[in-house]
């Protein structure tokens, strides 16, 4: 005869014993996604306010299903951080494929014009930018995957020839 003291032993061994196999479900073997700033868009530019759409690809490497929840980031130009946020977005990506997102961003330069015009000044020369965040995954437990961008944009890239 099993008692009320027996059968609540045996339901936590097996609570237990159960959770150690939930550790796999959840295993970190899959090789963390790899996240690119594709394109910024210009969407509005007023003197107080300018609104931009940044465009991400992220590549699965893995061999299951990848889910995205989203993305806190950081862009800084130079020394000068431009924005910074967070966005929510839930999709799954394929095993070995790509999904895309995109990611609307507001700020205000106009505190920033004195030093956005000095490292204007000279449309030749390279502007360090820096891309920071975290990439949220996972569809039971978060998983985070740090990403860090640098590279350096020309301004005379982004001019067109007849306003130079």
């Amino acid at each position: 005869m099993i008692t009320h003291r027996h059968a609540l032993h045996l339901f936590t061994l097996f609570l237990f014993l159960g959770l150690g196999g939930c550790a796999s479900w959840f295993s970190d073997d899959e090789p963390d996604p790899a996240v690119h700033l594709v394109k910024v868009e210009v969407v509005q530019a007023k003197l107080m306010q300018q609104r931009f759409m940044l465009y991400f690809r992220v590549d699965n490497p893995g061999d299951s299903d990848l889910t995205v929840r989203g993305l806190d980031y950081r862009i800084h130009l130079g020394d000068m951080l431009l924005a910074e946020g967070e966005h929510e977005h839930w999709f799954t990506i394929g095993p070995k494929r790509s999904g895309f997102f995109k990611v609307p961003i507001r700020t205000n330069l106009w505190p920033k014009v004195k030093e956005l015009v000095k490292l204007l000044k000279n449309t030749d020369h390279p502007i360090p930018y820096r891309l920071e965040g975290e990439l949220e995954t996972g569809l039971f437990i978060a998983h985070y995957v740090h990403l860090a961008r640098n590279g350096v944009i020309i301004a005379a890239d982004l001019i067109p020839e007849h306003t130079r």
